[in-house]
């Protein structure tokens, strides 16, 4: 064996630490199963020791009354060892590993609370990517366990990384290249998607499922149970997307019974501090939810919409695409499609021309949405004959055909027409 002083400068009997192992390993408590680095020569052989302790939580089940150490956990141990060696000897950034292979697995004698497992692996062979390696599992000089595997590079996915102090629950599912910060609590039954990363202090809870390479910064709430004195523990669902970004004490909640017992949040929504996203509601696509805006339960966002900061949504109001509500707007009624509101008890002010031009819309489409506002909220007779109107004149109009669909699908009513903050005209 290597002195363990000499050329890999691991000095004998250090502690593994938990930094150390979150790189390493995926797993968190109880499934680290090496405690300390006895000795190492990079990429080609590692020493490391397990003190199997009355307390290990598999005991309790595997044969009461004589406790053994299961044989599949032991092989997990020489794994971990190899994990341990290949991580140190792979260069940096360390590559995420997959065991792809056990084979040979031999056991001696049985391993009890209060012996300590010297694991001894070596490297048999390196195929590129694939690493081929023999782990001997001692008490002493006795030999108690022995196999041979196989570990993979997955240069292709990043490793996933869990800081020490984080809480992750058994029964969460973490994907490739998932960051949890320091303090942040993950709940059971929480899915995160490749890619996204928790920040310190964060709580990710309940039935809730993030995308990929979303973003939840410091102190943000996302999964708690609903503000909502009817919601009795029902098991309802918060589901977000891709790419989204939560920031520092923004709130999501999940759905409740009333509601369809799902919150959804679609793609690349920005929810900026102290945002709240309530019970039941639905946000489309590329939506921004500016400081301190809230949406109450059951309100929908359709696509592109942008919530001004300490604006309020009232419960089932729905807001069209490519809409833009002021800042500290109070939104009782639906707003319409490409217009703009604002105001306590909202009124609509005009068109977001500025955010039409953005998506692209051609000259041509906006004076049609234009033409469309005109005939809609300032001609006479009823909501209904302008519709009529409208469509006549202008449902050929893809844009156009979305507001008239809108209009007619309304449940809460339409905010009414105030003045105008800007010449749509310009």
């Amino acid at each position: 064996m290597t002195d363990p002083n000499g050329p890999a400068g691991e000095p004998a009997g250090r502690p593994l630490d938990e930094a150390e192992l979150a790189r390493v390993l995926p797993g968190r408590f109880p499934l680290p199963l090496v405690d300390r680095l006895l000795a190492l020569a990079a990429g080609e052989r590692v020493t490391a020791a397990k003190v199997v302790s009355a307390g290990e939580p598999y005991l309790a089940g595997h044969f009461p009354g004589r406790p053994v150490m299961p044989g599949v956990l032991i092989c997990e141990a020489l794994a971990q060892a190899g994990a341990v060696l290949l991580a140190r000897s792979a260069g940096a950034p360390a590559p995420r590993l997959r065991l792809v292979g056990l084979e040979r697995a031999r056991f001696r004698q049985p391993v009890v609370p209060g012996d300590v497992l010297a694991l001894d692996v070596r490297v048999l062979g390196r195929d590129g990517g694939t690493w081929r390696l023999r782990g001997v599992a001692r008490i002493g000089e006795r030999v108690v366990a022995e196999a041979d595997f196989s570990a993979a590079e997955d240069a292709g996915a990043a490793a996933t990384e869990i800081h020490p102090t984080a809480v992750v629950a058994p029964g969460a599912e973490l994907a490739a290249g998932v960051r949890i910060g320091p303090y942040a609590v993950i709940g059971p039954r929480v899915r995160i998607g490749p890619g996204t990363t928790v920040g310190a202090h964060a709580v990710v809870e309940g039935r809730t499922t993030l995308g990929a390479d979303n973003r939840v910064f410091q102190l943000a709430s996302v999964g708690a149970p609903p503000q909502d004195l009817k919601y009795r523990g029902e098991d309802s669902r918060l589901e977000i997307g891709d790419r989204n970004i939560v920031r520092e004490f923004a709130t999501l909640n999940p759905g409740t019974a009333g509601g369809g017992m799902v919150t959804s949040v679609g793609d690349d929504n920005l929810f900026m501090n102290y945002a709240h996203v309530g019970h039941d509601s639905r946000i489309g696509s590329r939506c921004v939810l500016a400081n301190s805006a809230a949406l109450a339960g059951h309100v929908t966002l359709d696509d592109w919409v942008i919530v001004g900061g300490l604006a309020a949504i009232h419960q089932f109001v729905r807001v069209g695409e490519s809409a833009l509500l002021g800042g500290g707007a109070m939104v009782v009624r639906d707003v319409p499609p490409f217009c703009t509101a604002s105001g306590d008890r909202a009124r609509l002010r005009g068109l977001n021309l500025v955010g039409m031009r953005r998506r692209g819309f051609t000259a041509e489409q906006v004076r049609a949405v234009k033409q469309a506002y005109r005939l809609l909220f300032g001609g006479a007779g009823t909501l209904a004959e302008r519709r009529a109107r409208c469509a006549e004149a202008l449902g050929g109009d893809p844009a156009v055909a979305r507001m008239l669909a809108f209009l007619e699908g309304s449940t809460r009513g339409i905010s009414p027409v105030g003045a105008r903050e800007a010449d749509d005209d310009d």
